[in-house]
């Protein structure tokens, strides 16, 4: 579903889709980068957040470039100059209704924004460019490293291969690789896409930037992936009274990374105002689940066998939980589900009733779970806290529940264990974050009993077939899925067996098997 509606302006004889968030006192038109598709954007919570913060303070314009995502395609012989793509958006203004607007561009959006100003003084206000450059040339990005990016358009369109060259620290991100694949599908085909980075690899605008004489912020990541800063500062020398601000990190979008800072500067620098602390932060423990099908796997519920019926009934089952745990979730797409909780504890029996839901309905679900201070204005669940509860549930192997090792501390005391599994790979300039996943069973030592030597010739069938894949090391989750149990079952199977084996831990009765002679 799209958050807002999408419309079309008329550019010539090209129509160019748009659309229009926020009521602010000044107008915002966000000229976008290479990849753009109005839709499929807002399923990201960066460029949501991104949005959302900057429609505070303004009315704000987004669009899609001539030849990418829901505007009109582009005839390949005939490519449109930047002058060209440029009147785009004074035809988008025009549709608006917006004689003067603050412009920001962003990567190849500011080469457009650069020549709207200069060629339309009088209805730009302020600019803003972020990631930008007046000459793509060897100094932006060296000759290698722009044969590697043309190629991967070239022979891997559509498989996120272009990840690597815009955010490299989300590359091995997979469920965001999926999605940045789409992304690339959905926003322009192969041939036009590689076209596109040719002409912008093309970029020399000379001596326009010394004609723009609108207030101008310059935004640059110091290490960005795509383009080197130097194209920044060349642009902050260029324009008269410039002020450049140089931010960390790799990543070239403009919804990625620290989105809250990007959107204060260009608040403060259009508003004259620093940007008011959020009334509406609150502390939450955020869960992330991720949801895939499990080929080949029995469905516990009659008439639910197709993967759309299994997903349906799992979205009935959703609010339950919530309500039960007192959480409040939303759906970022079909596959994954962002909650807030007020309390740790109930984070993670949310997350043990979501697992017991899915894996009953032949649904593989990975959980991830962190503690943060979220914005509860913004709809759907966004910031740094919930995108590392996102990072946790991506690393994780379905069907475990991982959390921070922040969010393990806070519920020490109520009668959970959890296993460390090590470092999460940080993003650039971050520290590794630690993470442990829950164990689901639990068994005490009686107090005073007098041990025994264990004799597995006890068990049931079925408790040595348990038994078997808790010395392999699998959990209770694990071994439900491989025998078409309950997990609940699983974990009576467990206790029983420590029980009659008079043994402590799971890894005493792993090593009870490894001691046993080979049949």
């Amino acid at each position: 579903m799209r958050p807002v509606e999408t419309r079309y302006a008329r550019s010539g004889e090209t129509r160019i889709a748009y659309q229009v968030i926020g009521q602010g006192s000044l107008d915002l038109v966000l000229v976008p980068g290479f990849l753009s598709n109005l839709d499929i954007l807002w399923e990201d919570p960066g460029y949501a957040r991104l949005v959302r913060r900057l429609s505070r303070f303004s009315r704000l314009i987004l669009f899609d470039k001539r030849g990418t995502g829901l505007s009109d395609p582009v005839p390949m012989a005939a490519l449109p100059d930047l002058s060209a793509r440029s009147d785009d958006i004074r035809a988008v203004m025009d549709a608006t209704g917006s004689t003067r607007a603050a412009l920001l561009g962003a990567s190849e959006g500011a080469a457009m924004a650069i020549v709207f100003a200069a060629t339309w003084p009088a209805r730009v206000r302020n600019l803003v460019l972020y990631g930008g450059y007046a000459r793509f040339d060897g100094s932006v990005m060296d000759a290698r490293r722009r044969r590697a990016f043309l190629d991967s358009i070239e022979t891997s369109w559509g498989g996120s291969a272009t990840l690597a060259h815009f955010a490299p620290g989300r590359a091995d991100d997979r469920r965001f690789a999926e999605w940045w694949a789409r992304f690339e599908r959905l926003s322009a085909s192969p041939t036009c896409a590689l076209a596109l980075a040719r002409m912008n690899g093309a970029i020399d605008l000379g001596g326009l930037p010394s004609g723009v004489k609108a207030p101008t912020l310059l935004i640059h990541r110091t290490d960005d992936a795509y383009a080197d800063s130097k194209g920044s500062r060349d642009l902050a020398r260029a324009i008269e009274g410039a002020r450049l601000v140089e931010l960390p990190g790799r990543e070239h979008p403009i919804w990625m990374g620290d989105v809250d800072q990007v959107a204060a500067l260009v608040e403060e620098f259009l508003t004259g105002m620093r940007p008011v602390a959020d009334s509406d932060r609150v502390l939450a423990i955020l869960l992330v689940a991720r949801l895939a099908e499990l080929p080949g796997r029995p469905v516990s519920r009659p008439g639910a066998a197709h993967p759309g019926e299994r997903s349906a009934l799992f979205h009935e089952a959703v609010p339950k939980v919530m309500e039960r745990y007192s959480g409040h979730a939303e759906w970022l797409g079909a596959d994954r589900i962002a909650a807030r909780f007020d309390g740790p504890a109930r984070a993670v029996g949310a997350a043990v009733a979501l697992r017991e839901a899915a894996v009953a309905l032949g649904l593989a679900i990975a959980q991830g779970i962190h503690v943060g201070e979220i914005d509860l204005s913004l709809s759907p669940l966004a910031g740094a806290p919930v995108d590392i509860a996102e990072r946790i549930a991506a690393s994780a192997r379905a069907p475990d529940i991982l959390l921070s090792r922040l969010a393990s501390d806070l519920v020490s005391g109520a009668g959970m264990q959890f296993i460390d599994r090590g470092p999460l790979a940080g993003e650039e300039g971050h520290d590794p974050l630690r993470v442990v996943a829950l164990a689901t069973e639990r068994h005490l030592e009686p107090v005073g009993r007098k041990p025994r030597a264990p004799d597995p010739g006890i068990l049931t069938p079925r408790e040595r077939e348990v038994l078997a894949l808790v010395a392999e090391g699998s959990s209770n989750t694990h071994i439900a899925l491989q025998l078409g149990l309950s997990e609940h079952t699983v974990k009576r199977h467990v206790a029983n067996i420590l029980l009659k084996l008079d043994l402590p831990t799971r890894t005493a009765a792993a090593g009870l098997v490894a001691r046993q002679p080979a049949p």
